[in-house]
């Protein structure tokens, strides 16, 4: 199938290991021009180098303005985003008590704003062409909460809902807005806790970040055009409810 992304300018957040990576690298397989952002330099490079990504700007999406700069810098090179993937990685675990109110505003910086403010400032271009891509990486916990992830339960639900909103907002518009919600994902940084959750799961295995990101670059695609307003799982049939 030709999903029909080659010269696609994409944005994808959190993009240098893991699902992120994962999910570029199916992007820029498919012949999207790719811009990757993560805070560790030396693994941005690396990562651009790995799968020829056009463009990698390190910054941290847990400080105030960054997304907004990262986003500016991007449109002064290619003038226009149409696919942006918002992704980052979890914030403190911690029971509810555990956690600060400084950590509950840093959390919402990094995972809640973030996201806003990185919409805000590609939808006009998306809007102006008649065409764009909005993807959410957020979890399963944003439908099935998980153990000691209080900040990441309560964030990534909301979401949910922020994603349908904008979705019903923007249809007509030729822009799609879904939400992914991944699984547990086989990366270079898992732990045995991690292999042993993959029991939890039907499927008895753990996701890869291959997988993870053919449903991305599916969802980015031009035939998956009527596809909006959807949170999709990728996670082996682990979450029970709908």
């Amino acid at each position: 199938m030709n999903l029909e992304l080659k010269g696609k300018r994409a944005l994808v957040f959190g993009s240098s290991s893991g699902i992120g990576l994962g999910i570029a690298k199916a992007l820029a397989e498919e012949g999207a021009r790719v811009a990757l952002v993560a805070r560790d330099p030396e693994k941005l490079n690396r990562a651009k180098q790995e799968i020829g990504a056009e463009l990698a700007i390190s910054a941290d999406l847990y400080e105030p303005k960054e997304v907004k700069r990262v986003v500016q810098s991007v449109l002064e090179n290619w003038g226009t985003i149409d696919i942006l993937v918002t992704h980052n990685g979890g914030p403190a675990k911690g029971h509810f008590e555990e956690i600060s109110s400084e950590k509950w505003n840093q959390s919402f910086n990094g995972l809640w704003l973030s996201v806003v403010e990185s919409i805000q400032s590609v939808l006009p271009g998306m809007k102006k062409q008649k065409w764009g891509r909005i993807l959410m990486i957020t979890s399963i916990a944003a439908k099935e909460s998980l153990s000691n992830l209080t900040v990441s339960n309560s964030l990534r639900a909301g979401l949910l809902g922020l994603a349908k909103s904008l979705s019903n907002e923007v249809a007509s518009d030729g822009i799609t807005v879904n939400t992914i919600l991944p699984g547990f994902t086989e990366t270079s940084d898992m732990t045995p806790a991690l292999h042993a959750l993959a029991e939890k799961t039907p499927a008895k295995r753990l996701a890869t970040t291959k997988e993870q990101g053919s449903l991305a670059a599916f969802l980015a695609s031009s035939q998956a055009g009527y596809i909006t307003g959807q949170a999709i799982a990728c996670d082996g049939g682990f979450l029970r409810g709908n």
